[in-house]
């Protein structure tokens, strides 16, 4: 009986240390909501100042095997709106398929019409997208550099809006936000939307508003060339080179501004694998970006609040496996007859939960969207996040415990038909998340037994999470397409590509 006990007492302090971790994370999310303003409503930095001379303009385009949305990506930075004496568009192309032939021509047409553009290629993958971008600045003639991805649209403006911001010489970096063209394509894809606005509508609003550090997206941005060299270049050691250099950047003492109402088309994953293949990336990468300059961020000069924030940023994936933990924790709850204060987990469940609401309606609100969609959205948005744990779990401990890895482009639909998409390479076994839902399940049908009534909605909702993920996920593995070409992978080397 004692051990009984002890069992049980030992699974309620797991249970609520758990919630209290995600608590504290909870707590994170309401300081941003509170900090949160958005329009005319937001602090007022200075506007940019115009320009007495336009600088030169290198746009770069790092593609590998992009047959989908090659040729749209190239007529669309073709189009940018610049002096055209000033303004170089360099392909960085990596692909070894028919996307060659495609850029090629592209290019051709360009050049036919007075553009400064080029393809460059290298005779290897070395440090994938990091490494491209590096072997093609030393080439660049540009003062400063935008970066598209191959699925990015910017408005012909773009370069207009966000280069005026250089002329304080302390800026490094202007960083647009992203649109999401298929937005409204499925569930899913409306899910991925919301996850995304909660990191650009709320995230790097108040970040940049409160002086703390944000970082460069890896597209839908643009660099001051002496920036990127001051802060050691792009390195390809970690799986989110742009987060490193933004880190690397800000430490060296550059400023960077975000401009959220500029906005940049671009597409969120067409399919469960291929949004799985993203988070997995940033998760990892994430955490390897922590473990290479963590210290260095707390033993830095700069102010606690800066401090407190970027660990903050670059430790927001722990909540992957403490998620994790808790579904395995939370059926098991429903079994215990410790003498413990149930008020007090469902207090801090709440909490945890109600934050996450608000954050994602709030960004979805911010934005436009009608009501009624932006609640589906938001718990949608809640959904997917629960659901996605399982394989960010397995990130997060590859960050922590593994090699950098290969950087895996997630593919892009574009216009193309299902049969011209590349496939993406699944890690895990698919639909485990399934697993998961039965254990919910068996706590549901626990609780209803026990009528312990307040708990059946946490359940229903965990439930519903890894049913969902995991049925997408058996889904897109049935569904057959082009396979990609095969990635080398220097198992001995650090590398990372573009996405």
């Amino acid at each position: 009986m004692a051990r009984h006990l002890n069992a049980d007492t030992l699974l309620i302090w797991a249970y609520m240390a758990t919630l209290g971790l995600l608590f504290i994370y909870g707590l994170h999310r309401v300081w941003l909501l509170w900090r949160f303003r958005w329009g005319s409503a937001r602090p007022s930095h200075g506007p940019a100042q115009p320009l007495h001379e336009l600088p030169v303009v290198t746009v770069q385009l790092p593609v590998y095997n992009e047959r989908t949305v090659a040729a749209r990506l190239v007529r669309v930075c073709g189009a940018l709106d610049w002096p055209r004496d000033r303004f170089e568009i360099q392909v960085l192309d990596d692909s070894n398929d028919e996307t060659r032939d495609i850029v090629d021509e592209e290019v051709r047409l360009l050049v036919a019409a007075g553009i400064d553009a080029k393809v460059v290629r290298r005779a290897d993958r070395v440090g994938y997208k990091a490494g491209a971008l590096a072997h093609g600045q030393r080439s660049a003639r540009g003062e400063f550099i935008a970066i598209f991805d191959a699925d990015f649209q910017p408005q012909t403006d773009f370069l207009h809006q966000l280069v005026p911001h250089f002329v304080d010489p302390r800026i490094g970096m202007v960083q647009a936000r992203w649109g999401h063209d298929n937005r409204d394509d499925n569930l899913l894809t409306r899910a991925e939307s919301a996850l995304l606005d909660g990191h650009f509508v709320i995230e790097h609003t108040v970040r940049h508003d409160t002086g703390v550090f944000f970082n460069f997206n890896g597209t839908a941005g643009i660099w001051r060339r002496a920036a990127i060299d001051e802060a050691g270049g792009w390195q390809h050691d970690t799986l989110t080179e742009d987060l490193d250099l933004s880190y690397r950047a800000q430490l060296a003492g550059w400023r960077f501004i975000y401009k959220p109402m500029v906005v940049a088309p671009a597409e969120v994953p067409p399919d469960i694998a291929a949004f799985k293949s993203q988070q997995h990336r940033w998760a990892k990468g994430s955490v390897q970006v922590c473990k290479k300059l963590g210290w260095r961020i707390l033993a830095s000069r700069e102010p606690l609040k800066v401090k407190l924030e970027a660990m903050a940023h670059l430790t927001g994936n722990v909540g992957y496996p403490t998620v994790l933990l808790l579904a395995l924790l939370l059926p098991l709850s429903t079994t215990l007859r410790a003498d413990f204060a149930p008020w007090l987990s469902m207090a801090l469940f709440a909490t945890c939960s109600l934050s996450v609401v608000m954050f994602y309606e709030r960004s979805q609100d911010a934005i436009g969207r009608p009501l009624g969609r932006r609640l589906i959205d938001s718990f949608a948005a809640i959904l997917l996040g629960i659901g996605m744990c399982v394989s960010q779990t397995r990130a997060v401990f590859e960050g922590v415990f593994g090699r950098t890895g290969a950087f895996v482009r997630t593919p892009k639909k574009g216009d193309a038909p299902r049969a011209k998409r590349y496939a993406t390479a699944l890690k895990g076994l698919p639909g485990v998340e399934l697993l998961f839902a039965a254990w919910f399940g068996w706590g549901m049908w626990r609780a209803v037994e026990l009528e312990l009534w307040t708990s059946l909605p946490f359940q229903a909702l965990f439930f519903a999470s890894f049913a969902w993920v995991g049925a997408l996920t058996l889904v897109d593995r049935l569904r057959p397409l082009s396979p990609a070409p095969p990635v080398a992978v220097d198992s001995t080397s650090s590398l990372s590509a573009q996405g």
